[in-house]
């Protein structure tokens, strides 16, 4: 299906309900996050063909070597001046383009009934839209068990870069650090809020929407976009304000202002007991020598704490101050297979070498590393 297809199906408007990033983050990515997306949508429909579940994906044109090490890049770049084409190729993605995947589950059907039709009808429907990989994009793991389906139709699971998450039930931000952090991380962690507590006053605001502000906030998530080692969605000014006018029940905007200019801003997902944090954008110019990653973690989890939420959840990518902090890894998942049988045999063999946590040397240091492949 179609998104104009979408507008005369009932069951769209109850799709993925359960989940935070519900069918309304689908049509803000569709409608902002265009750019060599093609998004579409797989219909399940009963036997008098009612559609009960809808299921996201999209196509793209994948690099397969995205997440490999960086040391390798002039050797791939070598490849690639002979054959332009290595390892990219058009790929269909079952999830959300900008964060984890889900199934669409409903009562009349289980998660495995739903996973078993997906898994046998998939390979077929991308043949015909003329790709080469199909992946099921960071699925957590608490489908491993009613996605093993998929591993019986010629797909690997893979681990993707995991999510975090911390326990925050506590009455505060300072129980919090006696009770969780060893003596030497308090101290650490204590020395470098106070080296941002020592310069002009740091002011924190929350707000839903950030369209009035925006101008001033995109560049510093640029700012943050541009020193990635790994670049995935590059999100626009548009994504920051629907997301807001769209979703104010989930959305929240950590903003922070030093002499009325603004430093550094989080863009935060409530669910539950929990708050995700989903992008940061930090003044470059001042960020590192204040600390102000620390400083706006502190803050978010002082926030959260107040408004009763037990879990701080994040994003994948810089481990090293997570792992301080003592959050544990939040497993996600990759399932891949080429369309081809044949093609897909060496895809196995090659899929363990060049998923995107081999090289990162800060995950093995997690106590739940393990839990990335069990």
């Amino acid at each position: 299906m179609l998104h104009d297809e979408l507008a005369r199906c009932p069951h769209w408007a109850h799709t993925l309900r359960c989940e935070r990033k519900d069918h309304r983050y689908y049509e803000i990515l569709e409608q902002t996050l265009s750019r060599g997306f093609d998004y579409r949508y797989f219909a399940i429909k009963d036997t008098h063909g009612d559609v009960r579940a809808i299921q996201p994906f999209f196509i793209v044109d994948q690099d397969l070597l995205a997440g490999l090490n960086p040391t390798f890049g002039p050797v791939i770049n070598r490849v690639r001046q002979i054959w332009p084409r290595f390892m990219r190729m058009r790929t269909l993605m079952v999830g959300c383009a900008a964060g984890e995947g889900h199934l669409d589950q409903h009562d009349f059907m289980s998660p495995y009934e739903l996973s078993q039709i997906f898994a046998s009808a998939l390979v077929t429907h991308a043949r015909k839209l003329g790709v080469s990989i199909i992946v099921l994009k960071e699925f957590p793991a608490k489908y491993r068990q009613c996605l093993r389906c998929f591993l019986q139709h010629g797909f690997t699971r893979v681990p993707s870069l995991p999510m975090t998450k911390l326990n925050i039930d506590y009455t505060s931000f300072d129980e919090y650090m006696k009770r969780a952090l060893s003596s030497g991380a308090r101290t650490k962690l204590r020395k470098k809020l106070r080296t941002a507590e020592h310069n002009a006053p740091i002011e924190m605001s929350v707000i839903d929407d950030i369209t009035p502000i925006v101008e001033q906030l995109y560049p510093l998530y640029i700012q943050v976009f541009a020193r990635s080692k790994l670049h995935f969605e590059k999100l626009t000014k548009e994504y920051f304000c629907r997301l807001g006018q769209v979703m104010p029940d989930k959305i929240r905007f950590f903003i922070w202002r030093q002499n009325a200019r603004f430093v550094a801003f989080v863009l935060c997902m409530v669910d539950g007991d929990s708050i995700y944090a989903e992008y940061i954008g930090l003044d470059y110019s001042i960020a590192l020598d204040l600390h102000l990653y620390h400083y706006a973690v502190r803050d978010i989890i002082t926030w959260a704490i107040a408004h009763g939420y037990k879990w701080f959840r994040s994003s994948g990518l810089n481990y090293d101050p997570k792992l301080h902090l003592r959050h544990v890894l939040d497993p996600i998942d990759l399932y891949v297979r080429h369309t081809s049988k044949i093609k897909n045999i060496p895809l196995k063999l090659v899929l363990p070498l060049i998923e995107p946590t081999r090289y990162d040397k800060t995950l093995r240091q997690f106590p739940n590393y393990r839990e990335l492949w069990e």
